[in-house]
């Protein structure tokens, strides 16, 4: 029983927060070395040939390669990310009111009309509250 292993007092508590400092500052150059190359790609003012360039360099020479990147076309990347942004949200709304407006518009259309034509004593009002609940289930 006297042959029992402390792990604990064999790694001291600095050591400890060293390696969550290490792994913290590795997981934020994955992070930064991943926002570079997809930066990279996202930019339409960039070739092909601008682009596999800057993948290689990122990718053979990584420190270096993402420093340049970052002091030659780092004041830029933000308003890349903006653009990007603006336009995922655009084509959401375009798709949202595109869906939403086959159906719910031609609803309320349907359901004004037959206002108005009970409004104007063409239809009773059995006849109206037939129509509209032909038109709410469809």
């Amino acid at each position: 029983m006297s042959n029992n292993l402390y792990l604990a007092y064999d790694y001291p508590l600095l050591g400890a927060f060293w390696t969550l400092m290490l792994i913290f500052l590795w997981v934020l150059w994955i992070i930064l070395l991943f926002r570079v190359i997809g930066d990279v790609f996202r930019d339409d003012s960039l070739s092909g040939g601008a682009k596999t360039g800057w993948t290689l360099f990122v990718i053979v020479l990584p420190f270096l390669g993402v420093f340049v990147y970052l002091f030659a076309r780092g004041s830029d990347m933000g308003k890349r990310e903006q653009q990007h942004a603006r336009a995922q949200q655009e084509s959401l709304d375009v798709r949202t009111r595109e869906t939403a407006g086959s159906t719910d518009r031609g609803h309320a259309d349907e359901l004004a009309k037959l206002s108005e034509l009970k409004n104007k004593g063409e239809i009773s009002e059995a006849e109206f509250q037939h129509a509209k609940q032909k038109v709410l289930t469809s």
